[in-house]
Parts: structure tokens; C-alpha cells; sequence
């Protein structure tokens, strides 16, 4: 297939508050068209209603973290419920980047932080040295069993509770515009993606695609990805974006 140049990118996600990201660096670059769109939206589990779960967040001795929406709505539950974190509770996140993100609402150095590497897998490997704790995990309607699965078959003291939802967007208006690329940052995006358009063809469009959950639900789906981050070469989007596209348009 003769290759054509690329000259536009839509990235799932919402638009960077100010004038500074990578995104903008790279468009400015290599003289690209980067365009923002959510394909999800996040909605907040009312205090209300996650009180009918009838559960006690002081009742669990560690936390569960595998992504900023739920730290985010973990703590702004906390809040609404009045509840302060005790300094001996345990916190399990995904990765480092999720520990950092921590710091948005406790003083990390002080408390007891626990990572995996990258992914929900590597994190139960973490767990498992842990095996006497309470684990509360807070999550979405919108998630893997892995964790689940993990915690059941191990028999440790594990609930899962709902904080908020994951919505797919109305994307109606992006019905005649086409991109060279797309970027996809979750299974939910894809979910998105189908349910506003379920004869999507993938024809001659990229797809990068961040995360090995990602690339999975990109696959079940029959689509193909073309690039993928993170990886050690490339462990940002925009550096494996860059990569690829300066590599594509040479010489055309």
C-alpha cells in the first residue's frame, strides 16, 4: 500500500487546560492538525447512592488505585462523607504515575504507597506479599475482573465498590470527518467508539493505541493498531507518535 502523508490526529481525550502540552509541541513540529474529543465521560456515584452499598470506608486497612478517576472520586467521597484517611492506611496503585498523583490530596512520603510497574497484573503480584489486609477497591461500572478474579481466588478480605461511572459521549458530529490517526487511552473508548459508530471500518486510519488493556480491546474489536505506547523505547504517546509520523512522512 502506497504510503500517504499524515497531517491529522484526534485524541480521545479532553482538551488540555492553557496552551502548553506535548500534544501541541508535536503539532507544531511536524506541522500537524491535533484535534481533542473525549469518546467517555465521568460521572460521579452520589454520596447517596453509595450509601445504599452499605459499606464503611474506615472498615478496610488498604486501597486500591488503578487509575486518576479513581483516586480522584475516592477521595472526593471521603470528602463528602466527612471521613480523614487514617495515616496507617495502605495504598495500592497501579503504577508510579498513579502513586505521584497521590500527592493531589495526601503527603506521599508520610504514608504507606505501594506500586506495581504497569499494569493491574503486576500490581496483584504486590498484593500478594500482603495478604492480611482489608482491600477496598473503588471503581467504575466500567471495569476488568482481573482484580476480582485475584482477590476471590486468593481468599483475601476484598470488596469492590462503585464511585462513578464511565458514559460514552455522543461523537454524532464526528460522523463525516476523518482523521489519519487515532488515539485510544482505554477498553472504554473503544466501547465508545463501536456504540457511536458500529459499522466502523478501520480502511486506511491508524490507531495508536496507550496501554496493553487498550491494545487488547482494539484487537477483540478486529481493528488493527499501528502504534503503541508505553514501551522502553517510547514511554510517552507523544514520543511514540512523533516517531512513527516523522518516519511515515520522510520524503513525501
Amino acid at each position: 500500500m502506497k504510503k500517504t502523508k499524515i497531517k491529522s490526529i484526534l485524541i480521545s481525550q479532553p482538551k488540555p487546560e492553557g496552551d502548553k502540552s506535548t500534544y501541541y509541541d508535536l503539532a507544531k513540529k511536524l506541522n500537524l492538525k491535533v484535534d481533542f474529543r473525549p469518546f467517555i465521560t465521568v460521572t460521579p456515584v452520589h454520596y447517596k447512592e453509595f450509601k445504599t452499598q452499605k459499606l464503611n470506608i474506615l472498615d478496610f486497612t488498604a486501597i486500591i488505585l488503578n487509575s486518576r478517576n479513581s483516586v480522584d472520586h475516592f477521595f472526593r467521597m471521603c470528602a463528602e462523607l466527612k471521613l480523614e484517611m487514617p495515616p496507617e492506611l495502605k495504598y495500592f496503585c497501579v503504577n508510579d504515575s498513579i502513586a505521584n498523583y497521590l500527592a493531589k490530596y495526601i503527603q506521599v512520603r508520610k504514608r504507606k504507597v505501594f506500586t506495581g510497574k504497569a499494569t493491574e497484573i503486576e500490581l496483584l503480584n504486590v498484593i500478594k506479599n500482603h495478604p492480611t489486609e482489608k482491600y477496598l477497591f473503588p471503581c467504575s461500572d466500567w471495569r476488568k475482573p482481573d482484580i476480582e478474579k485475584f482477590m476471590k481466588k486468593n481468599k483475601f478480605s476484598f470488596r469492590e465498590s462503585l464511585f462513578y461511572r464511565i458514559v460514552s459521549s455522543d461523537l454524532s458530529d464526528l460522523t463525516n470527518v476523518n482523521y489519519d490517526i487515532i488515539v485510544f487511552f482505554s477498553p472504554a473508548d473503544i466501547r465508545s467508539l463501536f456504540e457511536n459508530f458500529p459499522k466502523f471500518k478501520q480502511n486506511k486510519t491508524l490507531i495508536a493505541s496507550f496501554g496493553a488493556t487498550t491494545s487488547k480491546a482494539i484487537i477483540d474489536a478486529k481493528l488493527t493498531v499501528n502504534i503503541s505506547a508505553p514501551s522502553i523505547e517510547y514511554p510517552s504517546m507523544v514520543m511514540a507518535l512523533s516517531k512513527y509520523i516523522e518516519a511515515n512522512n520522510k520524503g513525501l
